[in-house]
């Protein structure tokens, strides 16, 4: 069940109160009075477990174990019995009357009747064989306790409608950030896909005209890589409007394609091993492990002078090891422009996470490692 609604934490405590206090003057009022033997230790007993049960079931809560909720409202309709039964100035039906309250208050309508039900019977024939009770004050202590069952329903029914509106509230502000998400991607959509289509059939021209008219090779070398930067730059807008529309981000899933890309377009060997069982990373993490062994191989294609590349992504028990390692000269950090080590530092730091990049005695390695 739902945490109480703050409406319910202001009126239960004051009640509680006011009841408590009522039912320990009644008990010192009348005879037997509360005592250590005799008829007197009976009904020190029933106003013990009745302030006991009834402090437990009245203060707001979080729901208590089935066991722990029932054991209470066991002690809460002895102890009404024990004061119905020995003292005849009706200290026990304030017993009765929390014990309807919060058994419909707390429990299924059915449950909550079955409670009430026994508690209305069983106090009424305890009032009838146990210590004499006037007709009149017995008769109107069983409505009380059926009006406060349906005070206790009301109560239920209250917090079920608010909580229902809460849940709606935040249906709608969800509903608001996507619907802004997608209007934002949209937007982006539009400018860049625009803006970066014109540009590549612009550099395609550029690269034929080059091609065609023997200009100098170095121009066309030039032309060509500005046109795989822009095509490239395209992809990753389209991933970063995919990520704001909420769409699947790539993940380690993709690090074979990846790795393979690298190897076809730069002819340098990638290898790629994973070890240990991949658990159910957050899409953040997921991301991040994608984009650092992106950036980290594009490092590898601008400033290395590799041999090969090892590629290696380890899942443990208390989280994710990825390694990117070229081998081949001795390494040097990698140069400032673009997205770099800072970037990929940034991206694990806000996982938590620690990012090491820094040159071996054979090459480069950068290692992530990404918490679980």
């Amino acid at each position: 069940m739902a945490e109480p609604l703050a409406s319910e934490h202001r009126w239960r405590r004051p009640v509680a109160v006011l009841v408590l206090v009522l039912l320990t003057w009644l008990a010192a009022q009348t005879d037997p009075r509360p005592a250590l033997h005799g008829p007197g230790l009976g009904v020190l007993l029933g106003l013990l477990g009745l302030l006991l049960g009834g402090a437990v079931l009245v203060v707001p809560q979080r729901r208590l174990p089935v066991p722990a909720e029932v054991a209470l409202f066991v002690l809460v309709l002895g102890s009404s019995l024990t004061l119905v039964w020995l003292e005849p100035n009706g200290t026990g039906f304030f017993g009765g009357f929390l014990l309807a309250g919060t058994a419909s208050a707390r429990m299924s309508t059915r449950a909550g009747a079955a409670v009430t039900g026994l508690g209305v019977a069983a106090l009424v024939v305890a009032s009838l064989f146990g210590a004499p009770h006037a007709v009149v004050p017995t008769a109107l202590s069983a409505l009380g306790m059926l009006a406060f069952y349906r005070l206790g329903l009301y109560t239920r029914k209250l917090r079920e409608r608010t909580e229902e509106l809460e849940q709606t509230r935040a249906a709608q502000v969800r509903a608001a950030a996507l619907a802004e998400r997608q209007r934002l991607a949209r937007e982006m959509h539009d400018v860049l896909a625009h803006s970066l289509s014109g540009l590549l059939l612009h550099l395609e021209g550029a690269r034929l005209l080059s091609v065609h008219s023997g200009a100098d090779p170095r121009l066309t070398d030039a032309v060509e890589r500005a046109h795989q930067l822009a095509q490239s730059g395209l992809g990753e807008a389209r991933q970063a409007i995919g990520a704001l529309r909420g769409e699947d981000l790539p993940g380690p899933e993709r690090l074979p394609v990846l790795a393979a890309e690298f190897e076809r377009d730069t002819g340098i060997p990638c290898e790629l091993v994973v070890s240990g069982s991949a658990p159910d990373l957050a899409a953040q993490t997921r991301l991040t492990l994608y984009r650092v062994a992106q950036e980290a191989l594009t490092n590898v294609r601008k400033h290395a002078e590799a041999d090969r590349v090892d590629l290696r992504l380890t899942y443990e028990p208390g989280g994710t090891l990825l390694t990117v390692e070229d081998l081949g000269r001795p390494g040097t950090a990698p140069g400032g422009h673009g997205y770099g080590v800072s970037g990929m530092r940034e991206r694990a730091e806000l996982l938590g996470g620690r990012l090491d990049a820094a040159p071996t005695g054979t090459g480069f390695r950068v290692s992530l490692w990404a918490p679980a």
